[in-house]
């Protein structure tokens, strides 16, 4: 598949399938990267302050990818949006590539934490927030993209009751809802963050324009999450 953006062009939307394409190996992960691709795409087209001109700015935005397995979608955004040659796609996962089958922030650029081990982002978003207010960095956004079966780690629960009972309104968290989880939420994903006092936003995980005005719904005294749902599991769409 070839980009349809012209050459010397910044590559948008509608390249990300020939971006993905350049990436095999890791079949089994495909229904868990296409999950998040709108998400990501809308993040970092539309939302976030970050780019990689300011990946060391203090007042940069951070995005924190939990959902860690299966990273193609978020190597072909960030390629996209010249984080990095895309032609490194080409030789993802091999010995001496610095795109592994999980992102390490010592090895890709833009990319903030090392993740693939579920159940890990949420706090780490949630203390990266708490470290920026205590160097006085009070405006930079921090937003998390998890998956609604990795909700189940414990770690998430504990994660989710501090931050609202602090009332972080600098963190964000996205939930890509494929279906995947093994028992639900009783009322919904929503309300387990409603509950404990987030802002929370339920959405076509496919719809741009949805997405973008739920992830800019923010306030300063209550932190958001956004539920995207998506395909079911092993579909791809």
């Amino acid at each position: 598949m070839t980009m349809t953006t012209k050459p010397g062009a910044e590559p948008d939307y509608a390249d990300l399938p020939a971006l993905l394409n350049r990436m095999a190996g890791d079949e089994k992960h495909s229904p868990a990267a296409h999950s998040t691709l709108d998400v990501l795409w809308v993040l970092y087209d539309r939302v976030l302050a970050v780019n990689p001109h300011n990946t060391a700015d203090p007042e940069r935005d951070r995005f924190l990818l939990s959902k860690g397995h299966g990273p193609m979608a978020y190597y072909a955004v960030l390629a996209a949006k010249g984080f990095f040659d895309p032609d490194l796609l080409h030789g993802w996962g091999e010995f001496d590539s610095p795109l592994g089958f999980h992102p390490d922030r010592t090895l890709v650029p833009g990319v903030e934490i090392g993740s693939g081990s579920l159940g890990h982002g949420l706090p780490l978003a949630l203390g990266t927030v708490l470290g920026l207010r205590a160097r006085g960095h009070t405006h930079p956004r921090v937003v998390v993209l998890v998956g609604d079966a990795e909700l189940e780690e414990g770690s998430n629960h504990e994660a989710i009751a501090l931050a609202g009972r602090l009332g972080l309104g600098q963190l964000t968290t996205v939930v890509v809802d494929n279906s995947s989880s093994t028992h639900g939420w009783p009322g919904g994903i929503g309300e387990r963050f409603a509950g404990e006092g987030w802002r929370q936003r339920t959405v076509d995980g496919r719809d741009h324009d949805a997405l973008r005005k739920a992830l800019t719904d923010t306030r300063t005294d209550r932190p958001l999450a956004v539920v995207a749902h998506v395909t079911e599991r092993g579909v791809l769409a």
